[in-house]
């Protein structure tokens, strides 16, 4: 019981976890897509030598 009313009135402060994961989760996402689309246009669309 005493752990569980201490608990309850800590202060919350691993919400704060989900900023930076949600960030680099987005970061990740964007950067497979702008992979995916550049890896692609580069075999549609390939240099010309002249």
């Amino acid at each position: 019981m005493f752990l569980a009313a201490e608990a309850s009135m800590s202060p919350v402060w691993h919400f704060w976890l989900a900023v930076p994961i949600a960030l680099g989760a987005i970061a990740a996402l964007i950067a497979v897509i702008a992979g995916y689309v550049i890896s692609v246009s580069r075999t549609r669309y390939p240099k010309s030598d002249t």
